[in-house]
């Protein structure tokens, strides 16, 4: 007698689901080609137009009316500012956030309502960061506008939702057994989830973080309403001087009717690639360094 599974009907429907896997997967593999092609095609216009003017003036001068004149450093320099002053606020609390409500928080409703707040606020337009951050740091705190300290706390509300929500998966992801046997040779809660969980959930945690960052790194709609498209002709020496961001001056240069500063701005967007690809490399490793296998 022949087995249910070598029936015509059952080889139909093999072969159905079959043809299905094989559709998929060329539909896959066709976005990722074409999603392949327009960076090429991104990468090689920008090239084209902004490879001439990459030297060594343009990447140590500053912000001029004059084309022949304008550089990137100060940009980079207030990028620089602006993404640690974002990093060492939204990380550490991000984390902090995250275990807590991970392992720590009671179940209640004023906790259900933080999560629900905290996913929302993931997916709120960047804009109205911008907004909070005009209206709370500048005009409540009167801080200094256009300062990278400023633009750096904005960034910050904006990127700590992301981390927070993938340091709440990532220690999810951690086996109860580990937990389980911390607490069996004696540690105690917090010890089990500092000295064991946080590590194993590290990497997860830090991958939130890239695309935190790197969303935080191309913004430019906060950064107006806090005004950090100024004209800045001398780079910031430290977090409280006026600055900007490459993608700032990116988006200055573009407005300009000069001729020239279309070179200058395809150098730029070269410029905050390379930025771009650096840090998220920077970060690749360390979330590599830390993995651990069980």
């Amino acid at each position: 007698m022949n087995s249910p599974w070598q029936s015509p009907e059952m080889t139909r429907r093999v072969a159905k689901r079959n043809a299905a896997e094989k559709r998929f997967r060329m539909i896959g593999q066709a976005a990722i080609g074409l999603s392949l092609l327009f960076l090429a095609l991104l990468l090689v216009i920008m090239v084209n137009n902004g490879l001439g003017g990459i030297d060594w003036a343009f990447l140590t001068g500053s912000d001029s009316t004059d084309a022949s004149l304008a550089g990137v450093w100060g940009a980079v320099k207030g990028s620089l500012l602006t993404m640690g002053v974002t990093l060492a606020l939204s990380f550490p609390m991000g984390v902090l956030a995250a275990v807590y409500l991970e392992e720590f928080a009671p179940r209640t409703w004023w906790i259900d309502w933080v999560e629900v707040s905290i996913n929302n606020l993931a997916a709120v337009p960047s804009i109205i960061f911008g907004l909070l951050g005009l209206a709370v740091f500048i005009n409540t705190l009167h801080l200094p506008r256009s300062s990278s300290l400023v633009g750096g706390m904005t960034l910050a509300l904006m990127t700590m939702p992301v981390i927070v929500i993938s340091g709440r998966n990532a220690i999810k992801a951690v086996p109860p057994s580990i937990r389980d046997a911390a607490l069996a040779v004696g540690a105690s809660p917090v010890q089990t989830v500092f000295h064991h969980v946080l590590p194993l959930a590290l990497p997860g945690i830090l991958t939130g973080t890239i695309i935190g960052m790197a969303r935080a790194l191309g913004e430019t709609a906060p950064l107006l309403m806090i005004g950090m498209r100024a004209f800045v002709a001398t780079p910031p020496s430290g977090f409280t001087d006026p600055a900007s961001v490459l993608p700032m001056q990116i988006f200055l240069w573009s407005d300009e009717i000069d001729k020239g500063f279309v070179q200058n701005t395809s150098a730029a967007i070269i410029v905050l690639l390379i930025f771009l690809l650096a840090m998220n490399g920077l970060a690749i490793y360390l979330r590599n360094k830390f993995e651990t296998r069980w």
